[in-house]
């Protein structure tokens, strides 16, 4: 379902997927998407199985983000009320394969799920630059990250 959402203005948005001879077409996004907020930078990172990279929150960034290559699990905490914090999880793979936009304030962390290493591409709508970005170390944000298929 386009749009879907559990936490505000977090969208998981399906994505097509092309079968062609010789290989595949995996849409990512386009200027008439939902979630589209512009663009500055467009982005690949890899993360190895197990591997857990958590907590990131950006000031000013929309995350639009897909996984062309792998799985992984990413975890979204919003504690912009303190009345109504809570955890978002979407999981992207060929089998799920979507785009999550996360817009800014909202603490992302994700975890390598493919045995071997996943992609993710981020789509973002500014350019990154360090003084918009918020850390915390993966314990400092209670959350259980273990998983199983």
């Amino acid at each position: 379902m386009e749009g879907s959402s559990l936490i505000e203005d977090v969208l998981v948005t399906p994505l097509a997927i092309i079968s062609t001879p010789g290989g595949c077409v995996m849409h990512a996004m386009k200027g008439s998407s939902v979630g589209y907020s512009g663009f500055g930078e467009a982005y690949f990172s890899q993360i190895e199985y197990g591997t857990i990279r958590a907590w990131k929150r950006h000031k000013e960034m929309v995350l639009n983000l897909t996984v062309p290559v792998g799985k992984i699990r990413f975890v979204l905490f919003d504690d912009r009320s303190v009345s109504n914090r809570q955890f978002q999880e979407v999981i992207i793979s060929e089998d799920h394969y979507c785009r999550l936009t996360v817009p800014p304030m909202i603490w992302v962390g994700f975890q390598g799920m493919h045995k071997g290493n996943s992609m993710l591409l981020n789509i973002a709508n500014i350019e990154h630059s360090p003084s918009e970005i918020d850390r915390k170390d993966v314990d400092s944000i209670e959350f259980n990250w273990g998983y199983s298929d």
